[in-house]
């Protein structure tokens, strides 16, 4: 195990735009209030959503989309900065269908019909970079 500590520098609550992508509004806000690092959370209802699943022999995301309304039971995820400096949210979702039925995975995208976030930065910033033993990517802690 790796790690850092880090020091909590600003905290925000988001309601996210209806029609917005749920992703990219995380993003967008990030870019806006340079934000270099974060952790967050959300709740809320999409559709016409894409996950991501990690096949771990093949070191890539398999997509699913679901064309339908789900309720976003939790999202979490975190801020960090690419290779070109630009904040990219890492979100993983558990949503629910009318009958209960809860589908999971990375968020690749999904529209937004109502959203909320709460989103903490850290005062120091973090990269991502590939496990190579993994190939997932991750805090360069």
């Amino acid at each position: 195990m790796d790690y850092r500590e880090v020091s909590v520098d600003r905290e925000f609550l988001l309601t996210l735009s209806y029609g917005a992508d749920y992703h990219e509004e995380i993003e967008s806000f990030a870019a806006d209030r340079d934000v270099e690092a974060a952790w967050f959370g959300g709740t809320g209802a999409v559709e016409d959503v894409e996950l991501g699943i990690f096949d771990q022999d093949e070191f890539e995301y398999e997509t699913v989309a679901f064309e339908e309304p789900l309720e976003v039971v939790a999202c979490m995820g975190s801020v960090a900065l690419d290779e070109a400096g630009t904040p990219v949210a890492d979100a993983h979702v558990t949503l629910a269908r009318p009958s209960g039925q809860a589908i999971a995975g990375r968020l690749e995208r999904a529209t937004v019909f109502s959203g909320e976030c709460y989103l903490r930065t850290f005062a120091e910033s973090l990269d991502r970079e590939r496990d190579e033993t993994t190939g997932r990517d991750g805090w360069a802690v």
